[in-house]
């Protein structure tokens, strides 16, 4: 009873973060649950602190990665590739449907699954619309799913990857190693289930002469900047240097390049990065704190070492499909952090570990309030005219989710 007013006011916040009452931003209830933590002293001050500086290096990561992903969209770098998928298509909606899930692939592990949601989704909106597609919505739910599916083909694909691991983020030839394979069979999986599910929507015709502009000189640097990124990042979790600062330092240096060479004003790109996902995580780390006080950590953490003893392949599968639905109900950001400190807190057997992160990243393609790529995804697509109900995602998400994250978490074992 003693930290019932924690459950109560942590429960309420991350509430409020995926229903979004009143329509008030994710950002302001996690806050608000935070500092009334803080005031009603159910946490110290100092403990609220040290909540914070936990995310630090899930806060560079951030920043850099939403710069560069601005940076991009804003000299029209993913309209281009979209564009470029389109005519390859060659009219055809079942190649277009392919060439732009391959383009999320690459967008989602190199950019982080946030990116794809934010940026690819009014490019594939764009490049709908120039084939004259008539109905856009199966080619932008690609959007939706990819970025989950792909988000641990690398440690850099999904912020939740860094809370997770936190501090024990493994090498990047182990990371290789664990989840290549996962990753390879979750893609397909997805593709195939999705097309599946999508299918009568590809008799329609498209459009087959479709005009690319030339990239622009600040689109070509953007370029070379998201590729030098990602080299000094994959040399990075090599190394086992954190991922936060390097991707930081090139995120600002290739938005700074760009914007002088094409002598545009800084704010174009200040103003489009949402800011508002750095205080959101922020709340989000000091909640985790205070639930940590209540225990939940080592209670979580005891049944993962009891039932490890008992049978690692259940706790395999069982703690997979458990902390996958979870994240549905509680966003997997929180539920990452849940499940990241009772892993450090624990000695795992290293495919529980797998498990776990397979889930917290692939689970959230259940529902559109899965995760904050999924949410971001539903925003991109609002503004683009379209709209897909919780209930028809969440149909679609039972089948596509649930039969990825069974193969995924099978190939464990391979």
């Amino acid at each position: 009873m003693t930290y019932l007013p924690i459950w109560i006011i942590s429960f309420l916040a991350i509430a409020g973060v995926i229903i979004r009452p009143f329509k008030i931003p994710e950002a302001i209830w996690a806050v608000a649950g935070a500092v009334l933590l803080i005031i009603l002293r159910l946490i110290l001050p100092s403990e609220g602190v040290k909540g914070i500086a936990n995310g630090t290096d899930v806060y560079l990561f951030l920043t850099g990665m939403m710069l560069l992903a601005e940076t991009a969209r804003e000299e029209k770098l993913f309209d281009w590739l979209a564009e470029h998928a389109t005519k390859m298509a060659n009219g055809s909606p079942n190649k277009l449907f392919l060439l732009i899930y391959l383009v999320g692939v690459v967008v989602t592990a190199f950019l982080s699954n946030d990116a794809t949601a934010v940026v690819l989704t009014p490019a594939v909106a764009a490049a709908a619309k120039a084939a004259k597609v008539e109905k856009p919505l199966p080619y932008l739910l690609i959007c939706a799913f990819i970025a989950n599916a792909a988000s641990f083909v690398l440690p850099i694909s999904n912020p939740a990857n860094l809370v997770i691991y936190g501090r024990h983020m493994p090498p990047l030839l182990h990371w290789l190693t664990l989840y290549t394979l996962p990753s390879i069979v979750a893609i397909v999986v997805t593709f195939i289930m999705l097309h599946f599910t999508q299918r009568n929507a590809f008799k329609q015709k498209i459009e087959m002469e479709i005009t690319i502009p030339k990239l622009s000189q600040g689109g070509k640097t953007a370029l070379l900047g998201i590729a030098a990124t990602s080299v000094i990042l994959l040399i990075s979790s090599a190394l086992d240097i954190p991922l936060g600062l390097p991707t930081a330092i090139t995120g600002v240096l290739t938005s700074a390049i760009v914007i002088i060479r094409a002598k545009k004003n800084p704010w174009l790109v200040i103003k489009g990065v949402s800011w508002s996902v750095l205080p959101l995580v922020a709340g989000l780390f000091v909640i985790v704190e205070a639930l940590n006080k209540t225990g939940v950590i080592q209670i979580l953490t005891t049944i993962l070492n009891q039932s490890a003893a008992q049978s690692v392949a259940k706790t395999v599968w069982g703690s997979g499909f458990i902390i996958a639905f979870a994240s549905n109900l509680m966003n997997n950001l929180p539920a990452g952090l849940i499940a990241g400190n009772a892993m450090q807190a624990g000695h795992m057997p290293e495919m529980v570990r797998s498990s776990i992160l397979i889930g917290v990243d692939l689970g959230p393609n259940l529902s559109i309030t899965g995760s904050l790529a999924t949410i971001l995804w539903l925003v991109a697509l609002r503004r683009e005219g379209q709209n897909v109900s919780a209930w028809t995602f969440l149909k679609l998400g039972l089948l596509i989710m649930t039969i990825a994250l069974l193969f995924a978490i099978a190939s464990l074992w391979l």
